[in-house]
């Protein structure tokens, strides 16, 4: 069992706020976390058992008024419990009334998420952060960036132990097997699951047959620029189909969208947006990437570690109690940055990942430019890279290695 670090901020809001709802993929270990707070008197039912759903679908109200404190596992396969909710916590408004989980993001669904402003916290269960995995303590990377300083260089993970642990991913199932083929056999039908059962749950898609080739594609285009109308065409798509299925597979937390960084006074910048896998565990199966392959050919390794990297500082965001905006950054020049972390006062961090060993002066172009447009906002631009050293590059400008993510 790895600690889970959002843990305290699920106690915390338990103790204070009427619904709580963990939020995230399948088999990240929502239901276990969920079932551990369990010692209170809270009850406990999962929508995952076929005679306690239809309970719920037929009778929300008196599905919930038979609670007086409740863990309700899996909450999207019923979504008309929430309003339900609602009735009971106006009536009754003790804190910690309700921890449900779900699998899905249920708050995309407008009436839900209108009816439980001000009553319900949302928190996010991602698959396993490196920090997690290793030392069971918060990270002080996101601090120590918007502080100045650059990550320090500790439990450093470098060369053939980095490509390992970024092709494993995080999700606990998939640590646990030893071998890649067991990996891959679990990530393929993990995939299969979730388009059979939750695809159809939170969806209205008849033709499940083609998300598996759009999944594939979706994979290729890991770490890059999305251009719907050109997938599409590629998969026999058409444009809002395209959309519509990515979306879908967004609201399941396979795949995020990583906006484009934009500002009213600059006309040059790239407005398309990015599009990581939420595990790169998964991403490297459905690629079928393996250590082995990745020491023949390199060269596929670096838009899977640009997506490892952003998923890791989004973890770590996720324990913080900062509140963070992620975007990526280009200009029509071709500078760009892989991901631009901005605080609720407006300061701004750059970082660029390299799959290298090696740091050149022009892979800081993106950081200037970026430092340029936003001015004094700028704290500092890391280049995260394939080695154990912390170098200065310049003003506020530094290479340090990647394994300071979580350190």
């Amino acid at each position: 069992m790895f600690p889970r670090l959002i843990l305290p901020r699920l106690q915390t809001a338990l103790a204070d706020t009427r619904v709580v709802l963990l939020s995230g993929p399948r088999q990240v270990g929502k239901t276990t976390m969920a079932r551990g707070l369990t010692q209170d008197g809270r009850s406990y039912v999962t929508l995952d058992d076929h005679t306690t759903l239809l309970s719920a679908q037929r009778d929300p109200v008196g599905f919930v008024r038979a609670f007086d404190r409740a863990t309700i596992d899996e909450v999207q396969r019923a979504p008309d419990l929430l309003l339900a909710i609602k009735q009971a916590v106006d009536e009754d408004p003790r804190p910690g009334r309700f921890l449900l989980t779900g699998s899905a993001d249920i708050l995309t669904i407008p009436t839900i998420a209108d009816s439980l402003a001000g009553r319900m916290e949302v928190l996010r269960l991602s698959p396993l952060a490196q920090a997690e995995m290793r030392s069971g303590r918060p990270p002080g990377f996101l601090d120590r960036a918007f502080g100045g300083n650059p990550p320090r260089s500790e439990q450093v993970v470098i060369g053939e132990a980095l490509v390992e642990a970024v092709l494993t991913g995080g999700y606990p199932e998939a640590v646990s097997r030893r071998t890649w083929s067991r990996r891959t056999d679990w990530a393929r039908s993990y995939i299969d699951a979730l388009i059979q059962r939750d695809v159809r749950d939170i969806s209205g898609i008849t033709k499940l047959d083609q998300l598996p080739r759009l999944i594939r594609a979706l994979a290729e285009q890991s770490a890059q620029l999305t251009n719907f109308n050109a997938l599409g065409g590629r998969l026999g798509l058409s444009d809002v189909s395209t959309r519509t299925y990515t979306t879908v597979l967004e609201h399941l937390y396979l795949v995020k969208t990583l906006p484009a960084w934009h500002s009213n006074a600059l006309r040059r910048l790239i407005k398309t947006p990015k599009l990581h896998f939420v595990d790169t565990g998964l991403l490297a199966a459905i690629r079928t990437l393996t250590p082995q392959k990745i020491a023949q050919d390199r060269i596929p390794f670096g838009a899977v570690l640009e997506s490892f990297v952003f998923n890791e500082i989004d973890r770590i965001a996720a324990w913080s109690d900062q509140r963070l905006l992620f975007s990526h950054y280009r200009d029509k020049d071709g500078a760009e940055v892989d991901i631009v972390i901005e605080d609720e006062a407006g300061a701004v961090i750059g970082v660029e990942v390299k799959a290298s060993a090696s740091v050149r002066p022009s892979d800081f172009n993106g950081l200037k430019r970026l430092s340029t447009a936003v001015g004094d906002r700028f704290v500092q631009g890391l280049v995260l890279y394939d080695h154990d050293q912390v170098a200065p590059f310049g003003d506020r400008l530094w290479a340090a290695p990647i394994s300071g993510l979580w350190t």
